[in-house]
């Protein structure tokens, strides 16, 4: 039981890990002296310099993609909070349907990031 617990945590862990990584460094688009991302465009020199940084443009979609992406991440927070937070208060035997229904609508956010950022 220990073992499934531990590896409910390692899950956990690794969710957010690649949420922080996926929203931060998202770079969609990357040639020829020009790079975009999630959060901004930047053109390069030839030497590799950034010369210019402006926001992405404001788009209906990747603003919707920038929303799910923070929603997704509040409520992955979310759910290893109240994992941790049921592990200590639950009596044996219960279940975590509270952390379930906050990891379905992380998931369900990440669902619809893909169907968004693809289109």
């Amino acid at each position: 039981m220990l073992l499934l617990l531990l590896g409910i945590i390692v899950l956990h862990v690794a969710v957010l890990v690649l949420l922080f990584v996926s929203t931060i460094v998202s770079q969609w688009i990357v040639g020829n002296g020009h790079a975009t991302d999630l959060w901004q465009n930047c053109s390069t020199s030839s030497s590799g310099n950034v010369h210019h940084c402006f926001s992405s443009s404001p788009n209906e979609w990747l603003q919707s993609v920038q929303a799910t992406m923070i929603l997704s991440i509040i409520f992955s927070v979310l759910s290893l909070f109240l994992f941790f937070c049921q592990l200590f208060t639950l009596t044996k035997g219960g279940r975590f349907y509270i952390t379930g229904i906050f990891q379905i609508l992380a998931e369900g956010m990440q669902y619809d990031n893909t169907i968004f950022g693809t289109n």
